[in-house]
């Protein structure tokens, strides 16, 4: 299987089979080795302070999560190369999780539709390291996050 076709195999599972994601509404729209880009819409059942109609942190934190952990994984694959089976790849990335992240939350969370988007900072054998921000669809920056994540 190429690169790009597990890549693409890999954001229909994350929109359609992860169910924590899939009940906040995350979906990848775009990512490869070197960026990934996760967005969502607002919805009632995502807020964190109601009388202010604030986006929970914890929505927040696991978005920037998601769009970090999502380029990792291509970045793993790209590493691995197009010639690697794929249950060697799949068996690799089964190993990948969160090891640290940091979030910093600049502005409250208001909006219609949020943008997540993050890039490579690192990648190695062992741990990568992916630097993550959400904006609103007004483009305000509500959070930055870096993430570090074991890949091997």
């Amino acid at each position: 299987m190429s690169n790009s076709a597990l890549i693409a195999q890999i954001s229909d599972y994350m929109n359609t089979q992860v169910p924590f994601q899939h009940m906040l509404g995350l979906e990848v729209t775009n990512f490869d080795a070197t960026q990934s880009e996760v967005r969502f819409r607002w919805k009632d059942e995502l807020v964190g302070n109601a009388p202010k109609r604030i986006l929970h942190g914890g929505v927040t934190a696991t978005a920037l999560d998601t769009a970090g952990g999502i380029v990792v994984l291509a970045s793993v694959i790209e590493r691995l190369g197009e010639n690697t089976p794929t249950d060697e790849v799949i068996a690799r990335m089964s190993k990948c999780g969160t090891i640290d992240l940091r979030v910093d939350y600049l502005r409250p969370g208001r909006g219609e539709e949020f943008i997540c988007t993050a890039t490579i900072i690192r990648s190695g054998n062992k741990v990568a390291v992916a630097r993550m921000e959400m904006h609103n669809e007004n483009g305000e920056l509500i959070a930055f996050g870096t993430g570090t994540y074991i890949v091997g």
